[in-house]
């Protein structure tokens, strides 16, 4: 394969590459810096996005040219040789994809090489949500701005779904005006249906393209997430490789659930200390979310109070029979702990930016103890009805009231 053909590659990409929809992330990045990273887990649109920005900036071929670091050329070609070529060429800007796949293990020295030899060059590229750049060979730390691209939001998939154009809220906001807003929204359209499917199939953008195949396909981001980018980003063993795997396996059948580290070491073989390293591990990967305990100081040694898959869309991809209750918990902490602090609350369920307590249920405001609706179906306020700024997160509403707010309402905030 010649140089020629990655041009051409990358013209056909950008020239087939779709503008309509744009993830939230998109305007926020400054593109004009020198260098930039776009972390994220697979699947989340880091590839679409830089296709993107190529194709609506006007760059010929010439100046701008995408490369996949998995490509086949990269396994008796350089890096650095490449941005030589382009540049000397009349490259401007290069884009590269999956650097963590880079097959010499040498990406990041080779960007710094890159970035002190061709300092006109624009260089953008993608990684694994693992990637570690302060902690790389060539700390990268001080030459490029990074930034993480989660999922989609509910309020994207409305976007992307039904072309339904909706403002983000802060939320301040939300919890002071959603009466209001909800009302404003909901006399356009049915949302709790659309927010039921979302809970579904909505979070990662390639739904659109495989919706039969969805859950197999999540599963096998997973699989490709523990056996290939952990591997080519840490130095993880194999035996490791396989208790991770299984470690997840376990959790995604249970969560959330209040942590018994010594059951879950011995049913994967793996003392205390190491079940730890691993749970962080997987939520850096971004397939869990861990809930502490405001209270306690966050060290290595920290137990999480609870543990979430990271997203509902995975948690249906995991678990057959995903309880409702632990959906709308993990919808919750997946939306509100992207721009807030999130934490483990004595009285309600969630701790917001050590102020604000939210009680996530069903619609419900009554409940008899002893009955389904106690454990997760329906909850009311009984809970936090003295806590000062506390407040319901409700399912299957469109409409709350005072400081019962629609949990849908939640994936609003970007």
């Amino acid at each position: 394969m010649n140089i020629q053909e990655l041009y051409e590659s990358s013209s056909r990409l950008v020239r087939d590459t779709d503008l309509h929809f744009r993830r939230y992330l998109y305007t926020d990045i400054d593109w004009d810096v020198p260098m930039l990273c776009i972390r994220g887990a697979k699947g989340v649109g880091k590839t679409t996005m830089m296709l993107q920005r190529i194709k609506e900036s006007g760059l010929r071929a010439s100046q701008a040219l995408y490369v996949s670091l998995d490509d086949l050329w990269f396994s008796d070609h350089r890096l650095v040789d490449l941005a030589g070529y382009h540049f000397t060429h009349g490259g401007t800007h290069l884009f590269l994809d999956e650097v963590h796949r880079y097959p010499f293990q040498t990406w990041s020295q080779e960007l710094k090489n890159i970035s002190d030899r061709y300092p006109q060059l624009r260089v953008v590229f993608s990684g694994s949500s693992l990637l570690q750049i302060n902690k790389s060979e060539a700390d990268l730390s001080r030459r490029c701005i990074f930034w993480t691209l989660r999922g989609m939001s509910f309020r994207e998939f409305l976007s992307l779904q039904k072309d339904i154009q909706l403002p983000v809220l802060s939320l301040s906001q939300l919890l002071s005006d959603h009466e209001s807003l909800a009302a404003d929204i909901t006399s356009g359209i049915k949302v709790l249906p659309l927010f039921s499917e979302y809970l579904r199939q909505g979070y990662y953008p390639f739904y659109l393209q495989m919706r039969r195949s969805y859950a197999k396909a999540i599963q096998q981001v997973v699989a490709n997430i523990i056996d290939t980018d952990l591997p080519a980003v840490r130095n993880v063993e194999y035996v490791t490789l396989v208790k991770l795997k299984r470690l997840f396996f376990l959790i995604s059948q249970m969560v959330p659930f209040t942590l018994n580290l010594t059951s879950l070491g011995q049913q994967i073989e793996a003392p205390r200390q190491s079940v730890l390293k691993m749970l962080e591990t997987l939520k850096d990967a971004a397939l869990l979310n861990l809930l502490y305990n405001s209270r306690q100081g966050l060290t290595q040694l920290s137990k999480p109070e609870k543990v979430f898959l990271e997203n509902p869309n995975l948690l249906y991809a995991m678990s057959a029979n995903a309880e409702i209750g632990t959906v709308r918990e993990t919808f919750f902490v997946n939306q509100l702990g992207m721009l807030h602090d999130i934490s483990f609350s004595d009285r309600g369920d969630f701790k917001i930016d050590h102020k604000y307590t939210i009680e996530v249920g069903g619609r419900s405001r009554s409940a008899t103890r002893g009955d389904a609706c106690t454990v997760g179906l329906k909850k009311d306020f009984s809970q936090i009805s003295n806590v000062p700024d506390s407040y319901v997160a409700a399912d299957d509403i469109e409409i709350g009231f005072g400081n019962k707010i629609p949990l849908w309402m939640f994936g609003l905030l970007y």
